[in-house]
Parts: C-alpha cells; sequence; structure tokens
C-alpha cells in the first residue's frame, strides 16, 4: 500500500513550475555521447548520476533516494557504494526514477506532458508485451506467441532508449546546476545604469571636467586671459566719447556756483 507520505510528494510535484532543461525529444541533440553511454551501459550511468546527485558524499545515500518501502533499511549506512551498486543492476528502473525524483524535488522541476506520454508509452507497451506473453504461454498459439516476441524486442528497444535519454536530461540538469552552462539564469544582474532613452546622449554624460582656467585663483593675477576671453576688468578707453545725442556727464558748470558740494 502506497504511503501517505509518497501520495503527497506526489501531489507536490505536479505543482512545480521549472523546466528541464532540455527534454525527452531533444536530449541525444543536447549531449549525443553521453546519451551512446547511458544506452550502452545504463547501470553504470546510474551509479555516476545518482552519486552526483548526492554531491559526490554517500554518506547521504538511502536505498531508492528514500521513496521506496525498503528504503534505509538495507544497510546503506555501512556501505553505500555497494548498496548503491546493487540497486542500479538489481533494480536498475526504479535507481533511474528516484534520481528522477530527488532531481525534481530539489530544483522544482515539473514534468512536462510529452516527457508524460513518452513515460506512459513506454509502461503500456511493456504491459502490453507482457500480456501477449501470458497469452501465448496459455493458449499455446504459434501466431501469438511470435507476436508476444515482437512486442517483447518492440518494448525493450523504447525501454533502453527512454532510459537513456532520462539519465541524459539528468545529466545535462546537473551540468546546468553545477554551473557548466555559464552563468545561471537567476543570477544577479549586474549594475544598471539609469538614464533616459528618449534623448540622446553626447559622448559624455554629465557635466564635463573642471578646466585649470576654471579653477578658483587662476589665472593668476597679470596674467593675459585665455584666448577667446575678453580682458577684465576692461581697459579704460584713452577717450570714450558719449554716444550721439548724448551730453558728456557731469555737463559743464555744474554743481552751480555756491551749491555745496
Amino acid at each position: 500500500m502506497v504511503s501517505q507520505d509518497y501520495i503527497q510528494k506526489m501531489e507536490t510535484r505536479q505543482n512545480y513550475r521549472n523546466l528541464w532543461h532540455t527534454d525527452l525529444l531533444h536530449t541525444i541533440q543536447a549531449d549525443t555521447p553521453y546519451c551512446c553511454f547511458a544506452t550502452f551501459c545504463s547501470p553504470c550511468a546510474s551509479y555516476l548520476l545518482r552519486k552526483r546527485a548526492l554531491y559526490n558524499d554517500m554518506s547521504r545515500y538511502v536505498c531508492c533516494g528514500g521513496y521506496m518501502p525498503c528504503s534505509g533499511r538495507c544497510g546503506e549506512s555501512r556501505c553505500p557504494e555497494f548498496c548503491l551498486a546493487t540497486e542500479v543492476f538489481c533494480c536498475f528502473a526504479n535507481s533511474v526514477a528516484s534520481t528522477r525524483f530527488m532531481l525534481q524535488d530539489e530544483f522544482n522541476i515539473q514534468t512536462t506532458q510529452c516527457d508524460n506520454c513518452i513515460i506512459g508509452f513506454m509502461f503500456c507497451l511493456n504491459q502490453i508485451a507482457c500480456i501477449f506473453s501470458l497469452v501465448a504461454m496459455i493458449v499455446g498459439s504459434e501466431e501469438i506467441s511470435e507476436a508476444s516476441h515482437i512486442l517483447n524486442l518492440l518494448s525493450d528497444v523504447v525501454y533502453c532508449s527512454v532510459c537513456a535519454c532520462m539519465q541524459t536530461q539528468h545529466k545535462v540538469e546537473m551540468d546546468k546546476r553545477d554551473g557548466k552552462f555559464g552563468p545561471q539564469p537567476m543570477a544577479v544582474p549586474p549594475v544598471q545604469v539609469m538614464s533616459r532613452i528618449d534623448q540622446p546622449y553626447p559622448p559624455t554624460v554629465g557635466y564635463p571636467p573642471a578646466q585649470p582656467q576654471q579653477a578658483y585663483g587662476y589665472p593668476p593675477p597679470g596674467a593675459a586671459p585665455p584666448q577667446g576671453y575678453p580682458a577684465y576688468p576692461p581697459p579704460q578707453a584713452a577717450a570714450y566719447p558719449p554716444p550721439q545725442g548724448y551730453s558728456a556727464y557731469p555737463p559743464q558748470g555744474y554743481p552751480p556756483a555756491g551749491y555745496p558740494k
């Protein structure tokens, strides 16, 4: 009987919002060499992936990731490497699924509908092949027996292919976790400089640096002013005639005689 804790975990996993770095249809393109390795040496790939999922800390190892009733009861604490090797060879499907659940729970990754269809098709084909094998044993028909052999072969091919793609998917996700694809999407963004985007800026934004001529106490007394600037104070004109129509000030004879100064 399935435990309530397991059912709760499955319900929680359905509400995850993150996605795998690559789906099952594109895992061959994402990492072709590892997909071939996982196809021809599946238990070894499962062993390495589980150890990597535990950050190479085997003291954290629990049989089947703690998702099976036998988890924690197989002496994992005494010899975790041997227990993991036994798991990947004797319970290969559970070892792949356990690593998958561990990654999903750690990074809140959901399984897309496409991945669910592929995994569901694999299980359904295995069940159909098993049913045909039982029927062929009971009836003894050569035709049904031949069909059961074909279905078993087809189900084995699909099973090995899907498991290899799942293991490659796990490997690519851990490559992303370990930063092998560069900065993470949720990394702290660089410092942004606020500026107006509706007006073009000159090459130098802000106030230009102060020139030496503008500094306090410059130019020194008696020095010539910078080119383009008038001398200050302006030199007194030798003879400054008043504008036409204006008389000289003060007028001659002013103030009148006898006016107190």
